[in-house]
């Protein structure tokens, strides 16, 4: 059994097209565990499970998978996905064939300055594992990425606990050649899609990196946000009438 769960934060906009992705691709019986802080109560009969929950993206999903463990067998597997992602294509081959020789599958974002922690966008693990480690997506240890900055972000404390029990994780890195952004809007493993920052601002710390400081720096970065902002609307309404979107990026 799958337990797959998800974020949803005041918009329920990605919750057709996730559901909707995830009936058509994944072959496995799964339950949807779900916060929908924000969003009209309408929309909670679509997951199995809604959870009240309030507060940062982290302790939501620790909340969530807390109540998914009530439920799960030790050797099922928890199934994080951000609200804005889903699969393209049947991940679990890739993700079983990956658990065989580590203790867990996520995304990587290499791309976003050279990010090096388990990123919950798509994760899977073992329900045994997790409750071992006690499982924390918060953030707070910490890692210096590609431009000198010591940072922390969700999935931080996770990539500490993994390597604190001395357990491997594998990483599913971005597969898309054709990148309409460097971080957003990315194909990973060559099964899961991640829109990226589908509840929020769509400035990450590349585009930060790249307008540069100064009075010019921020106005580089107001240009470029509008830019992002047009093409994920775009893109978002190909994602809602068209499978095979995700071929224009790969």
């Amino acid at each position: 059994m799958l337990h797959v769960i998800t974020v949803h934060h005041r918009s329920p906009r990605w919750i057709a097209v996730q559901l909707d992705y995830l009936a058509r691709h994944l072959h496995e019986p799964y339950r949807t565990y779900a916060s929908l802080e924000g969003i009209d109560p309408s929309w909670h009969e679509r997951f199995d499970v809604v959870v009240p929950t309030a507060g940062k993206h982290a302790g939501k999903l620790n909340h969530l998978a807390r109540i998914a463990l009530r439920h799960a067998e030790p050797d099922d597997l928890l199934l994080f996905l951000d609200g804005d992602a889903f699969p393209i294509a049947d991940p679990m081959p890739s993700v079983r064939a990956a658990l065989e020789t580590a203790a867990l599958v996520a995304v990587r974002r290499d791309e976003n300055l050279g990010d090096v922690q388990p990123h919950p966008s798509f994760c899977a693990v073992a329900a045994s594992t997790w409750a071992a480690i006690g499982g924390d997506w918060s953030n707070g240890a910490s890692w210096v990425n590609r431009s000198g900055r010591e940072i922390s972000d969700v999935g931080g404390n996770l990539r500490w606990q993994l390597d604190d029990a001395e357990l491997t994780w594998t990483p599913m890195l971005r597969t898309s050649d054709h990148d309409l952004h460097p971080v957003w809007f990315g194909v990973y493993g060559d099964v899961v899609y991640h829109h990226g920052a589908g509840f929020r601002s769509m400035i990450s710390r590349f585009d930060i990196a790249e307008a540069g400081g100064g009075v010019l720096g921020r106005v580089r970065l107001r240009l470029r946000a509008r830019g992002v902002r047009r093409t994920s609307e775009e893109l978002f309404q190909k994602i809602a009438t068209d499978p095979s979107f995700h071929e224009q990026i790969r």
